[in-house]
């Protein structure tokens, strides 16, 4: 069995496969650093776990419980979200690979020092057990030169200011479930939309275009983060609110939260007031416009992709955007369940077998 370590801000997603790649059991901790919950088999229980280290322990435990101890495992693969340009795919997690991660930490400071601590308790509890680590940038890495490039002085680029992209692993599982329905076009317009949203321009299966950058913030408006938005504004954020102030409130204060009062699309949905209404427009608007500018980098459009938790249940919010994009010609659209956990078993798997 394969255990799947997908570690939030504030929750801990587990899933266990077997080895066809099968799901045996799933589950999450969340609300991590509070009254935490653990939710199991579509039950849910109060937790006690004030990090991930302790989160990671109750997954172990609830694992042994089920005839599962970490002694008969036979691999952890992980979730990180920023590997730069120093990871390229999936590898085998060794102290050097953690030192790496670690020193992505300035890149991406709300997400990888969550991914790094269920690997290290890991490493703590069951030091023999073979650990991966799957990276969400990864899959942009194929993004040409002139796309991934700010117009910033050297000094500034060499620090490592340039366009990464996201939820690479979601565009991965996605692009081989369509490989695999023999579905897979020449231009795939494929969007990721959930609390955190993206869109990505596939071209022969691989990233040419994504609307994330240097950071998960840019793009698309999203569920608590702003989306794009003019550098001297940020500045000028900063300047009233302190760096750390302007941070949190582009992060966790912006989005949707600020232009309808929730972070949620189905209470917006079921909302019903103006704001709320505005927000949904918002959303759509910003998507559309987005769209509009990968499509370009594509040279046309073959197909359109939904996922995640919006783009897969919200089915008001696909046709809109649909709609906005019908001047590219009557085109499929498909709903695809975002896979993550089941790409990182794969991945890692694969890996493993070759090793």
């Amino acid at each position: 069995m394969m255990l799947v370590l997908n570690a939030g801000s504030s929750s801990l997603k587990f899933a266990l496969f077997d080895a066809d790649l099968n799901e045996a059991l799933a589950g999450a901790v969340s609300e991590i650093g509070g009254a935490a919950r653990f939710e199991l088999d579509d039950t849910e229980t109060s937790a006690d776990a004030p990090d991930h280290d302790a989160a990671t322990a109750l997954v172990l435990e609830a694992l042994r419980d089920r005839g599962h101890p970490a002694a008969t495992l036979t691999a952890a693969a992980h979730r990180v979200v920023h590997g730069g340009t120093a990871f390229t795919g999936t590898v085998r997690v060794t102290s050097d690979v953690i030192d790496a991660i670690e020193a992505h930490v300035p890149l991406a400071p709300l997400h990888n020092p969550h991914n790094l601590a269920p690997i290290r308790a890991l490493a703590a509890r069951a030091p023999d057990l073979a650990q991966v680590a799957g990276f969400d940038t990864a899959f942009h890495t194929t993004i040409p030169e002139v796309a991934q490039t700010y117009a910033i002085p050297a000094e500034d680029r060499e620090a490592g200011l340039r366009r990464y992209g996201f939820h690479g692993l979601s565009y991965a599982g996605l692009t081989e479930t369509l490989r695999a329905r023999g579905a897979l076009p020449a231009r795939l317009l494929a969007l990721h939309l959930g609390n955190g949203a993206s869109l990505c321009a596939i071209r022969d299966g691989r990233s040419v275009a994504t609307s994330m950058g240097y950071s998960p913030v840019a793009g698309l408006t999203m569920g608590t983060r702003s989306g794009d938005i003019d550098p001297m504004a940020v500045l000028d954020m900063a300047r009233r609110h302190g760096i750390d102030g302007a941070a949190e409130r582009l992060n966790r204060a912006s989005g949707l939260r600020a232009l309808g009062g929730a972070s949620d699309m189905r209470m917006l949905a079921q909302a019903g007031t103006a704001d709320a209404r505005f927000a949904r427009d918002h959303f759509a608007y910003w998507a559309i416009r987005h769209a509009g500018s990968a499509i370009a980098a594509m040279g046309g459009l073959d197909a359109l992709a939904f996922t995640g938790g919006i783009g897969e249940n919200d089915a008001e919010i696909r046709d809109r955007i649909a709609d906005g994009l019908s001047w590219a010609g009557d085109i499929p659209v498909h709903v695809i369940p975002a896979e993550e956990e089941r790409t990182l078993a794969r991945d890692a798997a694969a890996l493993l077998e070759a090793a």
